[in-house]
């Protein structure tokens, strides 16, 4: 079983940047992939970015590609999103999710734990 907190969202104007932090509890964090989720008003659950266990592997919406970053402490149970460039389009709330199966994926049914998001708003 793996719990996960966000954190890290908040207003900020577009072309600003913002950090998202997800800390996980739970001895096997290490084990499971770990992925960005966003969700807009009216819109569906779309992917943003995933991990790799060792971080060794990342892959990215390409929307995203070149200005958001993944990335993981496995010491510290931490993933985090770097977010810069940001966009009006990129308000949303951010999930992170890790993969019980081991699978790294952009799909979100392969994702077994989620947190309870954080908000990000970009303003004009």
């Amino acid at each position: 079983q793996v719990q996960l907190v966000e954190s890290g969202g908040g207003l900020v104007q577009a072309g600003g940047s913002l950090r998202l932090s997800c800390a996980a509890s739970g001895r096997t964090f290490t084990r499971y992939p770990m992925g960005w989720f966003r969700q807009a008003p009216g819109k569906e659950r779309e992917f943003v970015a995933g991990i790799s266990w060792s971080g060794g592997n990342t892959y990215y919406a390409d929307s995203m590609k070149g200005r958001f970053t993944i990335s993981r402490d496995n010491a510290k149970n931490t993933v985090y999103l770097q977010m810069n460039s940001l966009k009006p389009e990129d308000t949303a709330v951010y999930y992170c999710a890790a993969a019980g199966g081991g699978l790294l994926t952009d799909a979100a049914y392969g994702y077994d734990y989620w947190g309870q998001g954080t908000q990000v708003t970009v303003s004009s």
